[in-house]
């Protein structure tokens, strides 16, 4: 499988926000719609901080 899952940047220690994380796309100008494989969504306020779909990581910080 090629999910991900996101997680945010919060005082240096990744917080889980999603598992399966299947689409991003923007929402707003600060903001990304994160869906999972089963149709769950979330907003996410803030940037991409990195991306390492080879281990499946998806870093956001506000």
């Amino acid at each position: 499988m090629c999910e991900a899952n996101a997680y945010l940047v919060k005082d240096g220690q990744e917080e889980l926000i999603m598992e399966s994380v299947d689409l991003i796309e923007p929402e707003g100008e600060n903001g990304w719609r994160i869906m999972g494989i089963f149709g769950d969504q979330k907003i996410v306020n803030g940037r991409i901080k990195s991306m390492n779909l080879v281990n499946h990581k998806i870093l956001f910080e506000q």
